[in-house]
């Protein structure tokens, strides 16, 4: 069963929960609003996302909706409250919003700590801007992604989506998708690479557990490694230039730590081997 982590902030519409050793949930838990990103959800989730950033226990977080609704972008009700706006003119309050949204994005790219995001229902938006940011994304049957914003007069180029998302697919069907605003259901979204694997919405958490069962395994310096690497070399402008810092990364690891002599007298033991970063 479920346990809950223990952090030091309290978190309203998000809940925070490790299903299995070393391996953090975290939840968007407003299910009648299709945990829109209204600021009372997307404050909470930033400091989610900070909090298990400093647990040094957490090896890998997941992200899911709560309901049947990954999420569904901006909240048309009710925005939430947003903090310290207090004699701000309009200008300055819709920048304080944006950066309040992209910290949500950031916080994800940074996070050491590779995040899987169970997409259990539509991701609608901003909601498609969340999944577009994790590094692994994993669908329910019933998930659909739609870049809402050109649907209502705006830009579909949001919360990093036009940079993530031709990235994940190619330039020419980000394009279409965001200029379009059509939606793409989970079979598309595992034939052009957008999601890895696509289940039975009873047995989405079960796969992104087993999948983060897998990281938690490995070398905890080579799997924080490798994330920080494979989103470097999306943004490196030099192959040879990025090479050499794979290959730092590389021998970093090889040279501080026992792990490769590990894994060889694992293999040879028909054991799994255990990876502890140390010498």
């Amino acid at each position: 069963m479920a346990q809950p982590a223990t952090y030091g902030c309290p978190m309203a519409f998000v809940t925070i929960d490790t299903p299995r050793p070393h391996v953090r949930l975290v939840t968007l838990d407003r299910p009648e609003r299709m945990n829109a990103m209204a600021f009372d959800v997307m404050i909470p989730l930033r400091e989610a996302i900070d909090a298990i950033g400093r647990d040094g226990d957490a090896r890998v977080l997941v992200l899911t909706g709560a309901g049947h609704g990954f999420c569904s972008g901006a909240d048309l009700e009710d925005p939430g409250v947003m903090p310290d706006i207090d004699h701000l003119g309009m200008p300055s309050i819709a920048l304080r919003a944006g950066r309040l949204l992209h910290d949500v994005i950031v916080s994800i790219h940074e996070l050491a700590i590779p995040v899987i995001s169970a997409i259990n229902g539509p991701a609608i938006g901003g909601g498609f801007c969340l999944a577009a940011a994790t590094d692994i994304r994993i669908a329910a049957t019933s998930a659909y992604f739609r870049a809402a914003g050109i649907n209502n007069g705006l830009t579909a180029a949001e919360l990093g989506l036009s940079f993530t998302l031709p990235r994940a697919i190619g330039s020419s069907r980000a394009m279409e998708l965001m200029l379009t605003g059509r939606d793409m259901d989970a079979a598309e979204a595992m034939a052009i690479g957008f999601v890895s694997d696509v289940v039975d919405g009873d047995d989405l958490l079960d796969r992104c557990h087993d999948t983060a069962d897998r990281i938690v395994g490995m070398s905890r310096a080579g799997i924080e490694l490798t994330k920080q690497m494979v989103w470097a070399g999306m943004e490196s402008g030099s192959f040879t230039t990025h090479m050499n810092a794979e290959m730092n990364a590389q021998l970093f690891i090889r040279m501080t730590t026992t792990n490769f002599e590990e894994a060889i007298r694992a293999r040879r033991d028909g054991r799994p081997p255990v990876f502890t970063d140390g010498m």
